[in-house]
């Protein structure tokens, strides 16, 4: 079979190689999965690039799929160890744990399948699971243009809350404070981090939390430890590759019956290329400039 590997960390078109492999073998309690489509993610390209943690070589990166299981049903699927101690999905077939990949949604073709796996468990992961967001709360998300930012805004309407997006240059003080009259936002997910984290703590209200997920530029931040304590506030640190084949296939099932219901839209697809074109794809994703999600089709 055709996949995308590399033996070191470096230059995309240093380091990826698109290679004739065998076809991975199933264990017990795994499938084979027939990829139709597979994300790129900017973890992807940061993996080959050798800035993420804990990658073990040679492999085959990718982290979001959908395709078609042995039994011919159509199923998504993503894993924080896919990829990075896992052989990946930038392949025609993987192996995954059985439990590992969920039901496709049928309102959704393979590409945008493939485009909502790690932007939407993510956003799942902060939003819904550690921040707890109730209806009618006020969310802040910075990066809104980004495919987590998307996708955090997306689940919060859907659960009822109301959302202030941060675009790049806004105030994001300035926005909470009228849009909520100075009262404060309920959660901040914050998808920048470094300079705006700061900004981000003091427009939270009383008993507020904030999510991070990254940071763009210092990763160190200061902030006002006696306001942080007398507004009793709630800092969350969300890492989805902390979550295995199983854990992202529960979320993903839990979301599916949205999407079908079309309560839930998959972030827009820009590129859908072959592995052929795998350095040119993972250039983009990697500088900012594909204009939404890439998608590799095999």
């Amino acid at each position: 079979m055709k996949a995308l590997r590399f033996e070191r960390f470096g230059a995309f078109k240093d380091v990826l190689q698109v290679c004739d492999i065998d076809r991975p073998v199933p264990g017990p309690g795994e499938v084979l999965v027939k990829v139709a489509a597979a994300a790129i993610n900017p973890s992807d390209t940061k993996n080959v690039l050798g800035r993420m943690e804990g990658t073990t070589l040679p492999r085959t990166p990718g982290r979001d799929f959908a395709g078609v299981a042995e039994d011919g049903s159509e199923v998504w699927g993503s894993g924080g160890d896919i990829g990075f101690t896992r052989d990946g999905t930038h392949a025609e077939f993987i192996v995954v744990p059985r439990e590992g990949v969920a039901p496709k949604p049928k309102a959704l073709s393979v590409a945008e399948a493939a485009g909502v796996g790690t932007a939407f468990i993510t956003a799942y992961q902060g939003l819904i699971e550690a921040a707890d967001v109730k209806p009618g709360e006020w969310v802040l998300v910075t990066g809104a243009l980004g495919s987590v930012g998307g996708a955090v805004i997306q689940l919060a309407k859907w659960k009822g809350a109301r959302t202030i997006a941060v675009y790049r240059g806004d105030d994001p003080e300035k926005l909470v404070k009228e849009a909520t009259g100075g009262a404060g936002v309920n959660i901040v997910f914050d998808c920048v981090g470094g300079p705006l984290f700061e900004p981000c703590l003091r427009s939270l209200g009383h008993l507020g939390r904030q999510v991070n997920i990254t940071s763009v530029g210092n990763r160190r931040v200061s902030f006002d430890l006696v306001d942080f304590y007398h507004h009793r506030l709630t800092l969350l640190g969300v890492d989805s590759r902390a979550l295995d084949t199983a854990a992202c296939a529960r979320i993903l099932g839990t979301l599916a019956p949205a999407f079908d219901a079309g309560e839930l839209q998959a972030p827009g697809i820009a590129l859908e290329v072959g592995l052929d074109d795998a350095i040119d794809a993972y250039q983009k994703v990697d500088s900012g400039t594909a204009g939404g999600r890439a998608i590799f089709v095999t």
